[in-house]
């Protein structure tokens, strides 16, 4: 996707500012209202702002699937079964549940009907849709696998619409003009490119007398949600930066962003880190530790808008700036982090050496079960690989390596990977004191890397010394003082 600009119904001057408030964060709205959206503003003050918002903590995993337990969610077991009903009782569950939410956040009686006819609109309109999909694809000429990705992609966008249209009826009942903008394409006819949808949206919307209340999918031709899975929301937000042509992009978050896991190191031994760049983004979303998801950085990187990173909580904080073009003056370690359980697989063939397309027969298992590297390294005869996927994936990598390797050994095993991450690396003491650390602290280190862009470390160890690492390297490169270096040129 490239970046244009929308022509607003007026002249933004101020320059208006995007904002995304993410689930855990919606979920508390005395936070959200008093922190975030109204908090000392008065009149105009209110305008000139943006704001993309997630659902409810939790209720996407009601819809879709529990990211982290996989407990099934309304679609999970719709895609189960073609006959089995738990889907529509989890979707009356479902609608239990917004109604419930709707009586705690809401405070006027006439908001919540308001809000209670919403929710019925939505539900029932997808349980009938489901319904009839149910039905049409009992009928051999139809097959219920060919529509699971338009369901879900329908399924995803409830939530934020639910989430949407409750703070725009607290915000009115405050006195704030907010509108409702609707992304999800709810009962539309025709579906448009991502680009068309939201500029038709804000075409009509005059940002100095207006606040938008925006929904974090957007439904368009693209599909959000099988290109960027539950990354959707982001990529909504960034998009809608660029062709508003934002001044600054920002997302509140329940945390700041630091330079280690707290609940790791110590909550007083944690800094929060005030100014990083686009490289590092990048680094903490290969670890998992995602500032923003990739796709969604990359409009705002070409059109150098920066990005901060918020603490609802903290509201007058300045947080964190990520920008394009900034680097630390002094080498030094921002930020460490990584992945605490992960899976190592190694191939060794005495026949590869020499011959690229060993190589290539690795990636393409990879690329075949869909399973991303987080990181890798080489030798003469041995290619390893470090990537966070389920065993099962994992024992199916490693069947279609033996397939097309005959002769090559695999093991696998579980790791941990642990990173150091810094706009400037570059120094040659920094790697040097980083393998010390851990060796004096009688970990075992099975393998570490610097990449030559020196904006990361990687170090591979058991899977039950990860807090150790943490807090080891930690203490080595952050806690103690920054070591003096050049600062290296900012790559073209």
């Amino acid at each position: 996707m490239t970046c244009s600009e929308v022509t607003l119904t007026q002249d933004a001057s101020p320059r208006h500012t995007v904002n995304k408030i993410g689930g855990t964060s919606m979920s508390e709205t005395d936070a959200v209202l008093n922190n975030i959206l109204i908090g000392n503003r008065t009149g105009d003050e209110y305008y000139n702002r943006i704001f993309v918002v997630s659902a409810y903590g939790g209720m996407t995993d009601l819809l879709l699937e529990n990211k982290k337990t996989n407990e099934p969610g309304v679609y999970a077991l719709y895609a189960g079964s073609e006959n089995d009903w738990t889907w529509n009782e989890a979707l009356s569950a479902v609608n239990e549940t917004m109604r419930g939410l709707n009586r705690r956040i809401l405070e006027d009686t006439a908001d919540i009907e308001i809000a209670d006819r919403f929710v019925e609109d939505r539900i029932e309109g997808i349980r009938s849709c489901l319904l009839d999909l149910q039905r049409l694809c009992s009928f051999g000429h139809f097959q219920l696998e060919e529509h699971l990705l338009s369901v879900r992609e329908m399924l995803s966008g409830v939530g934020e619409a639910h989430s949407a249209h409750n703070t725009m009826l607290l915000l009115r009942r405050k006195g704030v003009n907010a509108v409702f903008v609707d992304l999800s394409g709810w009962r539309e006819t025709n579906t448009k490119p991502l680009d068309d949808r939201i500029t038709d949206a804000f075409s009509s919307i005059d940002l100095t007398r207006e606040l938008p209340i925006v929904t974090g999918y957007a439904q368009c031709r693209e599909g959000l949600v099988g290109l960027y899975g539950r990354g959707y929301s982001e990529v909504t937000f960034s998009r809608i930066a660029c062709l508003t042509n934002a001044e600054e992009a920002i997302i509140h978050k329940e945390f700041h962003l630091s330079s280690a896991d707290p609940k790791i190191v110590g909550t007083d031994q944690v800094r929060t880190i005030g100014q990083t760049n686009y490289d590092v983004a990048d680094q903490l979303s290969n670890m998992g530790m995602e500032a923003i998801h990739p796709r969604a950085a990359k409009g705002m990187r070409q059109m150098g808008i920066p990005l901060r990173i918020m603490n609802t909580f903290e509201p007058d904080h300045k947080g964190t700036i990520i920008s394009e073009d900034w680097q630390s003056d002094e080498a030094k370690a921002e930020i460490v982090t990584g992945i605490p359980t992960a899976y190592e697989i190694e191939v060794f063939d005495q026949d590869m050496v020499g011959i690229p397309e060993t190589a290539e027969k690795v990636t393409r298992a990879f690329s075949r079960f869909k399973v991303w590297t987080v990181a890798r390294n080489t030798n003469a005869n041995t290619l390893t690989h470090y990537v966070t996927a389920p065993l099962k994936q994992v024992r199916r990598i490693v069947a279609a390596l033996q397939e097309d390797l005959p002769s090559a050994g695999i093991r696998t095993r579980k790791v941990c990977l642990v990173s150091v991450i810094g706009s400037n690396l570059g120094t040659p003491h920094m790697f040097a004191k980083a393998v010390s650390a851990l060796s004096d602290a009688g970990l075992d280190l099975l393998a570490a890397q610097q990449p030559s862009r020196k904006v990361d470390m990687q170090f591979i160890l058991p899977e039950a010394a990860f807090n150790g690492a943490i807090s080891t390297l930690h203490e080595a490169l952050v806690e103690s003082p920054p070591q003096k270096a050049t600062s290296r040129k900012k790559a073209a």
